[in-house]
């Protein structure tokens, strides 16, 4: 007797929330089901859906939809820690964006979900050795979202970038895992130097709105940057930092600043 195989799908609760999100939305907003079937009920996985969107988003008169999904579908399947570092950036948004309650909002309507995922596929590129193509990505993203980061730019998982504006990350800068970062800020460098000239940003820090971060300087693990902030040293990890230039005014107030958001100074989660 043949023997019978039983062919489980990958368990993805990530996919199978926005999934159920979708069709609710469909229901409740009849006018939207034709962009929401497009973006994500068409689609069986959520690579397959990222690399759609990121082509709606960053097609123009120079390359079609066609070509830049083609190279989102090639970069999905080469790298799949990409859509692995997708799933936690939404569940970060989900987690600590006040303004967001479905997992489906980033992936149709937030602009920093949609350009941070354009940037992990120039990231693709530029280690594929495909570096014009991955500065059309860096100018495509700067043009459409209001972020520019360099295609060089090493990024973690589970980013959150809080309504994603003006917001400039070099070429040498690194961040990593769990991070919050507020609109028009700069991880930038001091001179013309041609090194390693940009910020390193450890895990779990956040990064209040309108602070620049310059020169090759380590931002320790879970620390703050106030708002408004010039950071030209190192931050001890787990401190709060602030003013112009930024120097340490207390302790970070909690274990995880990037998922608390608290970024009043002296405050303290309980």
């Amino acid at each position: 007797m043949a023997k019978t195989r039983t062919h489980l799908s990958k368990l993805d609760p990530v996919w199978t929330q926005i999934v159920s999100e979708a069709r609710q939305a469909v229901d409740a907003e009849p006018l939207l089901g034709g962009m929401v079937h497009a973006c994500i009920l068409h689609h069986e996985t959520l690579e397959a859906a990222l690399a759609y969107r990121i082509a709606q988003k960053m097609a123009s008169g120079e390359m079609s939809e066609q070509l830049i999904r083609e190279i989102a579908d090639a970069a999905y399947a080469s790298d799949p820690s990409l859509a692995d570092s997708a799933r936690a950036d939404i569940s970060a948004v989900y987690e600590r964006d006040p303004a967001c309650h479905r997992y489906i909002q980033p992936l149709l309507y937030f602009k920093g979900f949609q350009a941070i995922q354009a940037h992990r596929v120039a990231n693709w590129l530029w280690r594929e050795g495909r570096r014009d193509l991955a500065y059309f990505f860096q100018m495509r993203m700067s043009e459409q979202f209001s972020v520019d980061i360099h295609p060089a730019c090493r990024i973690g998982k589970g980013l959150f970038l809080d309504h994603a504006h003006s917001l400039v990350f070099g070429e040498t800068a690194v961040i990593g895992d769990n991070v919050s970062i507020l609109h028009d800020v700069t991880l930038g460098g001091t001179g013309k130097e041609d090194e390693d000239r940009h910020p390193k940003i450890g895990d779990g820090v956040l990064i209040g709105a309108g602070a620049k971060v310059l020169g090759n300087i380590k931002i320790g693990c879970c620390s703050r940057i106030a708002a408004g902030s010039v950071v030209l040293a190192d931050v001890p990890p787990a401190t709060t930092v602030a003013g112009v230039p930024a120097k340490v005014v207390g302790e970070a107030g909690c274990s995880q600043p990037s998922v608390s958001m608290n970024q009043l100074i002296g405050a303290r989660d309980k």
